[in-house]
């Protein structure tokens, strides 16, 4: 077997989707083009809740797919975090933009927990958490990410938790630092 060195600097083997390492290196990027032209991103954490005997092969790689089918603009950015987690990147973007790529995420993921369901007996249920942010000379893009990632594992911290069913939206401001 003749291994394929396309794409395989900036792919997760696994999925298809892009690996941390180019996600980081873009994510930066765009988050000082935002800072330059005063727009607004999003980062999104899935985390598919998933029991390690139940991974079916290509499991993964089928549901990031569904993700990508809910992505409409060239600029949105997939990726694979960690085992257990993907992000999406939404450049240019506003919280009522951002609450309907989560809307089309989660349509497309019930979708694909419901046929995963009829064949496996089981459904796979999804964390979706985002952050939405203007970013600001004094805020770095690693306290967004450590906001969401905050936000994944303890939602019941934030005051936004009630207002959305299967995601939390937060908008991240220099004052929420301290």
């Amino acid at each position: 077997m003749i291994y394929s060195f396309n794409n395989s600097g900036f792919r997760d083997p696994e999925t298809g989707v892009y690996n941390q390492t180019y996600f980081m290196e873009v994510f930066h990027r765009e988050w000082f083009r935002h800072l330059r032209d005063k727009q607004t991103l999003s980062l999104l954490y899935i985390h598919p809740l998933l029991h390690e005997n139940n991974i079916e092969p290509h499991l993964l790689e089928f549901y990031t797919s569904k993700i990508q089918q809910s992505l409409l603009r060239a600029t949105d950015m997939l990726a694979r975090m960690n085992q257990h987690i993907f992000a999406v990147g939404l450049f240019n973007t506003d919280e009522s933009g951002t609450e309907r790529v989560i809307h089309r995420i989660n349509e497309q993921l019930s979708h694909f927990s419901a046929d995963y369901r009829n064949a496996h007996g089981v459904g796979i249920e999804s964390t979706i958490v985002a952050c939405v942010c203007v970013p600001d000379k004094e805020l770095k893009p690693e306290r967004l990410f450590m906001t969401v990632d905050e936000l994944l594992h303890h939602p019941e911290i934030h005051i936004n938790t009630d207002n959305h069913k299967n995601c939390v939206i937060d908008t991240l401001t220099k004052d929420k630092l301290h």
